[in-house]
């Protein structure tokens, strides 16, 4: 696997040396590896803007973090262990996972895994267990996987689409707030599995967010992000996860609703598109 970072300017060099010594130091992992646009040299810093307001898109810092035999870390523990420590003006996107999963998971050929083996960065390995060889799947393998994640994940987030609509005719905001937080759930994961065969073991819709975003800038400015009330819009549909079920103080209102369900019906359009162009790509 490759080990060089001379493809990528010196501050980012910088960055991701620092992000790996912190993991390193705090983690003790069995393996740290760049993946996804910094290690293929397809990264994106783009910034416009329409009117007054000044839009960003910005690719990951994408990292996996192989943890050693059957120590288990939560994706947002070790992200979190990262940027209260450091945090560059580049967002950090951190997935953690044991070598035993890791290996599984190659010697299955789950392709997000063999990508990174293919294409990723070695950043540390600390030399104790080899990553597997991948068993090599065939263009109809993937093709057959790929549709089979996206019929599963796409449908459902349609059907909870559907149900946040009606709960919302209902008045009953609060539900249709959850319902549309796990539509757009479903509608990450069919994205990440079509493109990856990977699905995150999170509800935490930022995050599946900054893990699609490098598949479709599209997708990414459904919801943008670059104004206080942009992020809001995108925080009262984080919310609904939790306080939208349980916190009985928690308001979501007729007007903020009608605008991420309609950003929801975009979210799903996009999706739709990508995927099944992604999906014909296999052959």
């Amino acid at each position: 696997m490759n080990t060089s970072l001379s493809h990528l300017p010196v501050s980012k060099q910088n960055d991701i040396r620092r992000i790996t010594d912190i993991i390193v130091k705090k983690i003790a992992p069995e393996k740290v590896i760049l993946f996804g646009s910094y290690a293929t040299g397809k990264w994106v810093e783009d910034r416009y803007s329409e009117g007054h307001i000044t839009y960003e898109y910005i690719s990951d810092y994408d990292i996996l973090v192989i943890t050693r035999q059957g120590e288990r870390r939560k994706d947002y523990e070790v992200q979190d262990i990262v940027i209260n420590t450091f945090r560059p003006k580049t967002p950090i996107n951190i997935i953690a996972n044991d070598i035993d999963f890791v290996n599984k998971d190659l010697e299955r050929n789950r392709y997000f895994f063999s990508d990174i083996r293919k294409e990723g960065i070695m950043l540390y390995d600390a030399g104790n267990i080899p990553l597997a060889e991948p068993r090599e799947l065939t263009p109809q393998e993937k093709k057959e996987m790929a549709q089979e994640d996206f019929d599963h994940w796409y449908h459902k987030g349609y059907a909870l689409l559907k149900s946040a609509k009606r709960n919302f005719d209902d008045n009953e905001y609060n539900l249709a707030d959850f319902e549309l937080h796990q539509s757009a759930e479903a509608i990450y994961n069919a994205v990440m599995l079509v493109f990856t065969g990977y699905k995150p073991k999170t509800h935490n819709i930022e995050m599946l967010y900054h893990y699609n975003k490098n598949h479709s800038k599209e997708l990414a400015m459904v919801f943008p992000q670059n104004t206080p009330e942009e992020k809001h819009y995108f925080e009262q549909l984080k919310r609904g996860y939790i306080d939208a079920r349980y916190n009985k103080d928690f308001v979501v209102t007729k007007e903020e609703l009608e605008i991420i369900t309609a950003r929801l019906a975009q979210l799903h359009t996009i999706a739709e598109k990508i995927c099944k162009e992604k999906i014909a790509e296999f052959g």
